[in-house]
C-alpha cells in the first residue's frame, strides 16, 4: 500500500493531519495545497487555494495523486470530493449533498428533527420581521445562527435583546456573511459542559474518536470575542465511556443513518458539537470535517496509522479497521497575532520553534517560509501542544513551550485547561 496523497487547505488542522500522514510508511509522497511554513516540513507545498477545486483537480493529474484529503469545510460544500471522484480519484471528505449537514444550519436542524436527534428548539427564518418580532418577544438568552458558512463567526450567543437583533440585523440586513445569512436559526441557548465528539464514518460502521474539548473566546475566563479557537485539550474527565456511548447511540449513529436514509451518504469525518445538559447530550452543530483545534490535540493521541483508516473509510470497509488511542493527556495553545481576531500585521520572524522539547509540537497556523525564516501569515499563527500522562503535567508542557516562542505582537490565553472540567 502506497500513496501519493494530497492534502487540502494551509491551517493547523492541515499542519496536524500532514504530521500525522507523514509517519505512515504507506504515504510515498505528500503534498498541501496551500499548506503552511509548519506543512512544508511534511510535505511540497502546492500554491493552490483550498477552494479551487479546477485547480486542484489539474494538479491531481498532474502529479499522479492517487488520494485527495480535505481539511476544510468550503472546498466540501463547494463539491471537492465529487469532482476529484469523478476523475477516479480517493477523496476522504463527504460529497457536495452529505456537507450541508454543516453548510446548511437549516438543513441540519430539519434532519435532526425529523429524525428526532437531540438539539435545541428553534424556529427557521427567511424574513427579517418575521425574525425580528420573533426575538423581540423571544425570553433571553438566544443563539442566533446564519444559515451557510461563515467562517465561524456566525453563530451569536445574544444575552440582551440589542445583541439579538443586531445579530438579526448583521446576518440578514447588512448581509455581513453575504448569501449566507438569507435565512437564521434562532435557538434556545443550552446551558452545560461543552464537547466535541468527532468519528470516522464510511457511512454504514461508526467509530466515535477521542473527545476533546475547546476554547473559542480570545481572553482568558472566556471574555471577548469568539475566535477560531484560542486552545483545547483531550481528554476531558467529565466524558465517561458511558456518556459516549450515549453520544453514539442517540447522535453519532442515528446522524449518520438520516443521511443514508435522506439519500446523501455520509463518509469522512462526523464531528458533533455537543452541550451536556441537564438532560442529556444536545447538539449545537455538527461539522463535515475534522475540527480546529481539537485536531491539534487529538492526533498525536492516535497510535494507529490514519492513511490505513482514511483507506478504510474510502473503501468502505471501516469495520475492519484498526483504531487505537494512546491514554495520555494532550493540551494545545494557541499563540495569536496580536490584535486578533480583528485586525492585526503579517510577516514577524517566530524565534523559538527549534528550542522545543521532544513532547512538545508546535502545530503551524498563519505561517509561511521567507528568506529561510519563518514569519507569522494569520491571525491564528500556532498550536502548542503537550503530552503527558496527566492534563496537569501536559499543560505545563504546553505553556513551558509557548514560552520559548516569539514573534511581535504575540498573544496566547493562559487558562487553557486550567480546570479539567471547562470548555468552551
Amino acid at each position: 500500500m502506497s500513496s501519493k496523497t494530497l492534502l487540502v487547505g494551509g491551517g493547523g488542522r492541515e499542519h496536524a493531519l500532514a504530521w500525522k500522514l507523514s509517519r505512515s510508511p504507506g504515504v510515498k509522497e505528500l503534498f498541501v495545497a496551500p499548506g503552511n511554513g509548519g506543512t512544508a516540513t511534511s510535505g511540497t507545498n502546492l500554491p493552490i487555494k483550498a477552494t479551487d477545486v479546477p485547480a486542484i483537480g489539474e494538479a491531481c493529474r498532474r502529479l499522479g495523486i492517487d488520494l485527495v484529503v480535505v481539511g476544510p469545510e468550503a472546498p466540501l460544500a463547494a463539491g471537492i470530493a465529487d469532482h476529484l471522484e469523478g476523475m477516479g480519484i480517493k477523496v476522504f471528505g463527504p460529497s457536495r449533498a452529505a456537507a450541508q449537514i454543516e453548510a446548511s444550519k437549516v438543513f441540519a436542524r430539519r434532519l435532526m428533527e425529523k429524525y428526532h436527534i437531540p438539539c435545541p428548539k428553534g424556529v427557521v427564518f427567511d424574513d427579517y420581521a418575521r425574525a425580528r418580532s420573533y426575538v423581540e418577544s423571544h425570553p433571553l438568552p438566544v443563539v442566533v445562527k446564519a444559515d451557510g458558512l461563515a467562517g465561524g463567526k456566525g453563530v451569536t450567543v445574544a444575552r440582551t435583546r440589542d445583541e439579538a437583533l443586531q445579530a438579526l440585523n448583521q446576518a440578514m440586513v447588512a448581509r455581513a456573511f453575504g448569501e449566507a445569512g438569507e435565512r437564521v436559526v434562532v435557538e434556545e441557548c443550552l446551558t452545560g459542559k461543552e464537547v466535541s465528539l468527532l468519528a470516522f464514518t464510511d457511512g454504514k460502521t461508526v467509530v466515535p474518536m477521542v473527545p476533546a474539548c475547546d476554547y473559542k473566546r480570545i481572553f482568558d475566563g472566556d471574555r471577548g470575542p469568539n475566535t477560531g479557537g484560542m486552545g483545547g485539550y483531550s481528554p476531558p474527565t467529565f466524558c465517561t465511556p458511558g456518556l459516549m456511548q450515549k453520544v453514539e447511540k442517540t447522535i453519532l449513529r442515528p446522524a449518520v443513518e438520516a443521511m443514508a436514509a435522506e439519500g446523501r451518504p455520509y463518509k469522512g469525518v462526523l464531528y458533533a458539537g455537543l452541550m451536556l445538559t441537564t438532560e442529556g447530550p444536545k447538539v449545537l452543530e455538527f461539522n463535515c470535517r475534522f475540527g480546529d483545534p481539537e485536531t491539534q490535540v487529538m492526533l498525536p493521541r492516535l497510535e494507529s496509522d490514519l492513511l490505513e483508516i482514511v483507506l478504510a473509510v474510502v473503501a468502505g470497509e471501516l469495520d475492519s479497521a484498526k483504531i487505537e488511542w494512546s491514554e495520555k493527556a494532550c493540551v494545545g495553545v494557541v499563540m495569536a497575532s496580536g490584535g486578533y481576531p480583528g485586525e492585526y500585521r503579517t510577516g514577524y520572524p517566530i524565534t523559538g520553534l527549534d528550542r522545543l522539547p521532544p513532547d512538545v509540537l508546535a502545530f503551524h497556523a498563519g505561517t509561511k517560509a521567507k528568506d529561510g525564516q519563518v514569519v507569522t501569515n494569520g491571525g491564528r499563527v500556532l498550536a502548542v501542544v503537550g503530552l503527558a500522562d496527566t492534563i496537569p503535567l501536559a499543560r505545563k508542557r504546553a505553556y513551558e513551550g509557548a514560552g520559548l516562542i516569539h514573534f511581535e505582537g504575540c498573544h496566547y490565553r493562559r487558562d487553557i485547561a486550567l480546570v479539567d472540567e471547562i470548555g468552551g
